[in-house]
């Protein structure tokens, strides 16, 4: 009530100055007794509407902007609407939901960052376990059940390396440092952490990289990028005596780090999908084995670190996937 008290005290004002004009004009000028009389009697009433709406119109711009300008950031909602009663009022409506959103906010902050601690810890703790796992298989080398169980624990691994990443990525900016970074030690530190795939599926890795050439990098995140695209090779590379050729060369975009392998392929109606989150595909239904999260944070990363990522792929000829770096 009294917003709208406020709002229609000029239009009370103005219908108060036309009853005392027309008070006037009937009493000491004569009336409408004459034609010259009418029109002076709307040339006054017209230039007291005329003032009054340009008096309103100045009182309410700064609303009348912000409402024809849609704000392209949250602050933008803060900026003042001016002094008029309903512009005041819409001021403290927007600053009320500011900051019952920056609430809100902060208690979705505080519950991920709980989340994310408790992902954290919960991974390492499975490490545990996962290692002296391994020390029993070694003690027991040679038993039937040995090699089904690496293979598992392996799976596992995997797992909960893309689980321990994804729960990085939010925090990426405290997590990383750029430095220069030989790509063939990255190379074939991740290719030996991935020896026992390899023998598995009797897929041979093929390493052709000058042992000089370095890009700029975090060398954890960039290993993991490596780590990704060498156990998606090897996943849907079906067959004996096939290869996994990792490679890095010049263009004049730069320098590029290549992963192709001789595997099924990528069908046309996946491959624009591949990097989204969650994404499986037909491959990943027959091998049963995709969370459909690895190319999607490989590509994160490469955002995140300034490289890009380009794919190609032909249905039971293989995939390329190419980092590259811009120097």
């Amino acid at each position: 009530m009294k917003f709208f008290l406020h709002d229609h005290m000029l239009f009370v004002i103005l219908y108060f100055f036309n009853m005392i004009f027309l008070f006037i004009f009937y009493r000491k000028l004569g009336g409408f007794e004459t034609l010259e009389n009418v029109y002076y009697f709307i040339f006054l009433s017209s230039f007291l509407l005329g003032v009054f709406l340009l008096f309103r119109y100045f009182s309410y711009k700064k609303l009348y902007d912000k409402l024809s300008k849609l704000p392209s950031k949250l602050e933008d909602t803060l900026s003042s609407a001016g002094t008029a009663p309903i512009a005041v009022g819409i001021n403290k409506l927007l600053q009320t939901q500011y900051n019952l959103y920056q609430e809100q906010i902060q208690r979705y902050k505080c519950k991920q960052a709980e989340h994310l601690t408790f992902m954290n810890q919960w991974v390492h703790q499975m490490k545990t376990p996962i290692s002296v796992i391994h020390l029993i298989l070694q003690e027991n080398e040679g038993e039937p059940y040995v090699e089904n169980i690496r293979q598992e624990i392996e799976r596992i691994s995997r797992g909960l390396n893309i689980a321990m990443n994804m729960a990085r990525l939010d925090r990426f900016e405290h997590d990383f440092s750029v430095e220069t970074i030989f790509l063939y030690s990255i190379v074939t530190e991740a290719i030996n952490d991935q020896k026992r795939y390899f023998i598995r599926k009797r897929v041979y890795p093929e390493v052709k990289i000058d042992v000089n050439i370095t890009v700029k990098s975090d060398r954890k995140w960039l290993k993991f990028i490596v780590h990704q695209l060498l156990v998606n090779a090897i996943k849907y590379t079906v067959g004996e005596n096939k290869k996994i050729t990792v490679s890095a060369y010049m263009t004049e975009n730069g320098k590029v780090l290549e992963v192709k392998d001789q595997g099924v392929g990528i069908p046309q109606k996946d491959i624009r999908r591949v990097f989204d989150p969650f994404f499986t595909g037909e491959n990943g239904r027959k091998f049963g084995e995709s969370t459909g999260m690895g190319l999607y944070l490989v590509n994160e990363v490469c955002k995140k670190l300034g490289h890009k990522i380009e794919i190609e792929s032909k249905v039971e000829e293989g995939t390329s996937i190419k980092i590259i770096f811009h120097q």
